[in-house]
């Protein structure tokens, strides 16, 4: 029997009996869809985050004041110290360390003429560009000086350029912020969004400056540069040393990148196995549907098996025939469940800007594959049930 004739065959009993079929196909279906569409949200959640996460770089290392976790009897515990100066000199100096920022931020009212816009205004230092990976599209960004010296100079992002300054170059002109005149030197490039940040919408100014402007004593974080993923790693144990000694305790959370993308894959792996196991139960039906319906058609074919094997028909020809029905079934279904998942998910994530799809080429055949065989394991029992059917018996059926 030719693999033409036996599709033709097998297509002809599914057309024959489509509701039974259908059925099945539907809950193998449904399984598909489940996994097909979460992993699709799942790993477009991935790379959104990845994305956000590469806007600065991928290997920062950020030094921020207290724990993630406390420990202690509360009342008794001394409270955190906070970050200082001094501290991120210290730990600019570290062997690893490319460039390094301190960082403070707030908001404030940023005034040029008569108009007047209310922006994120970030005390840092002069290697942010470096340390951030950023760059600046016109003019300077702020002098690398000590980070205990004032000095009157701004960098602003192009949102707050055009809202203020229209197409007029901003440059050499004097803006206020919080009331404290400060001269324009450059202006960043657009780099969008970032962890809910405008990053358009910012002002630069020094540290120093960014301390007074808001009353603050300590700053929010260090920022430091790596060269490479494992040096961050390296960097951050030697930062972690520093403060310990500076501090007396470990009382700051040190975060890389690595560490929170590898924590991104982990959470999104627990979410991913969450859902497979339930649409493996949707799968099981699926498969249990399939020997069901199978086991029946069996049952009513047995005079037409029987005159197949008459004919010249062998066993091996039977149970592929069988199997063939099989497989087709859990493929159509794993197929319309292929399309449904990564079209509906294709479908939210336009219809909701701040959710993102994609359908890994590996998932969908994974899909696939997981289908066939399912289909291909349900219908070895009622398939080999019919092939030892004995023809003489089987013409005598009704």
């Amino acid at each position: 029997m030719k693999l033409r004739d036996l599709f033709s065959l097998a297509l002809e009993a599914l057309l024959a009996h489509r509701l039974r079929y259908g059925l099945s196909a539907l809950a193998i279906g449904v399984g598909v869809c489940a996994v097909v569409a979460m992993s699709s949200l799942g790993e477009g959640a991935r790379r959104f985050i990845e994305a956000q996460a590469s806007t600065f770089g991928t290997t920062i290392v950020g030094i921020h004041a207290g724990k993630v976790s406390t420990q202690g009897i509360p009342g008794v515990t001394s409270g955190t110290r906070p970050l200082t100066i001094d501290d991120a000199r210290a730990l600019a100096r570290l062997p690893g360390s490319l460039a390094a920022t301190p960082y403070a931020a707030g908001t404030a009212e940023i005034e040029y003429g008569a108009r007047t816009r209310r922006s994120l205004v970030m005390g840092v230092g002069g290697q942010m560009p470096r340390a951030w990976s950023l760059r600046v599209a016109t003019g300077r960004f702020l002098p690398d000086v000590d980070w205990d010296r004032r000095s009157q100079v701004v960098v602003l992002a192009p949102r707050v350029v055009r809202e203020l300054f229209g197409s007029e170059s901003p440059l050499g002109r004097t803006v206020r912020i919080a009331r404290a005149r400060f001269r324009v030197v450059g202006v960043m490039e657009s780099k969008g969004q970032a962890f809910g940040f405008d990053l358009d919408d910012v002002a630069y100014i020094p540290v120093a400056n960014a301390l007074s402007l808001f009353d603050r004593p300590d700053l929010a974080e260090v920022d430091l540069l790596a060269g490479s993923i494992e040096g961050s790693r390296a960097l951050a144990e030697r930062a972690r040393v520093l403060m310990t000694e500076r501090h007396r305790e470990d009382d700051v959370t040190i975060v890389t990148q690595a560490d929170g993308m590898k924590m991104i894959d982990s959470i999104m792996d627990v979410v991913t196995g969450t859902v497979t196991g339930i649409a493996a139960v949707s799968l099981i039906v699926g498969a249990i549907g399939i020997f069901t319906v199978l086991w029946i058609v069996v049952q009513e074919r047995v005079h037409e098996v029987g005159l197949v094997k008459s004919l010249g028909g062998t066993n091996l020809q039977v149970l592929q025939w069988y199997l063939c029905e099989a497989v087709l079934t859990a493929l159509a279904g794993g197929l319309g469940g292929l399309v449904v998942g990564a079209g509906g998910a294709a479908l939210l994530a336009r219809a909701v800007p701040a959710i993102q799809a994609y359908t890994p080429p590996g998932i969908a055949l994974a899909a696939l594959a997981t289908a066939f065989a399912v289909g291909l394991i349900a219908g070895v029992a009622p398939a080999m049930r019919a092939a030892r059917l004995d023809p003489v018996e089987a013409l005598r059926a009704e």
